[in-house]
Formats: C-alpha cells, structure tokens, sequence
C-alpha cells in the first residue's frame, strides 16, 4: 500500500452495522509512500497507523497516474 499526503484512507466497519470512517493523510512517514502515515480523522484527531486489509486509499486527484488518450472509434 502506498499514499500521498492528502488521500484519503477509508476503513470499512470490522462488523455489520459498524459505521465506515475517513481519515486524511498529512504525513508519509515510510520510505516510498508506504507507511506508517500520520492521518486526520474527521473530528480533528491525528495520529500514526499502519493500515490493516480493511482500509482502501482513495488517490487524491494530484497524485492519480494519468489515463491514458480515449479510445476512439474509426468509422
């Protein structure tokens, strides 16, 4: 797993009716985007994690690989 400062890392609920939560993270603090990250949660609180198989990262748009030309059609 690698992020970027500014992605979002979005941990799944371990148990059904567990609300999902979002954290931001501010600091990388691994070699080569891999971590542990320093993160914000969404009411403020910051700390350092290691992101277990139930988180996903969502690539802030900056750091997103960029897509490759639209295929067209030939007529």
């Amino acid at each position: 797993m690698k992020a970027h400062e500014g992605d979002v890392l979005r941990f799944t609920g371990r148990t059904v009716g567990s609300p999902e939560h979002h954290a931001t993270v501010v600091q990388v603090l691994g070699e080569d985007g891999e971590a542990p990250y320093r993160v914000r949660y969404e009411d403020g609180h910051e700390t350092e994690i290691f992101p277990g198989p139930g988180c996903v990262i969502e690539t802030h748009p900056e750091h997103a690989a960029p897509y490759a030309q639209p295929h067209r059609e030939r007529r």
